[in-house]
């Protein structure tokens, strides 16, 4: 089998809820109208977003407060279920582009501008995994995270 190496950048495509919709109710869960107006929120965001962030937007858009909580909850759901990632460094997260698409992450964040590229490279997260498996250490979701000066910022 070939090692398996591709880039994710951030989703631009409104198309997306469709993807998270189906994804979610083949794990019989639902997408209800509040999941649904948090992905989109997080979808139409360019860099990576916190649940406040995402909190105020749904609130703004639905003339009514929403409490962070709530999307913190949902949040994870969608994390669980491959339709959005996690950033760790930045508490914030980003639409998964690829929700049938399963690999460990790695994410390149630049410092200045706050945008965030999800890279799949297998070889180096099955050797990350790997060097856990030797420690005794059984790995659950290696997140790899490099912080940095993106192209368009170094210039």
């Amino acid at each position: 089998m070939a090692e398996h190496h591709h880039h994710h950048h951030e989703p631009t495509r409104t198309k997306l809820s469709d993807a998270a919709r189906v994804t979610l109710e083949a794990r019989n869960e639902q997408w209800t109208p509040m999941r649904a107006a948090i992905f989109d929120a997080l979808a139409a965001e360019e860099k990576p977003a916190s649940a406040y962030d995402i909190a105020d937007n749904v609130s703004k858009a639905r003339g009514k407060r929403v409490a962070p909580n709530s999307v913190y909850r949902i949040l994870d759901l969608f994390v669980a279920n491959n339709i959005a990632m996690r950033v760790e460094s930045a508490n914030a997260y980003i639409a998964n582009a690829h929700p049938g698409c399963h690999h460990d992450c790695i994410f390149l964040v630049c410092r200045s501008c706050k945008e965030a590229t999800h890279i799949d490279d297998d070889v180096v997260t099955k050797e990350v995994r790997s060097v856990a498996e030797q420690e005794g250490f059984r790995a659950e979701r290696p997140v790899i995270e490099i912080l940095g000066t993106c192209a368009k910022c170094a210039a």
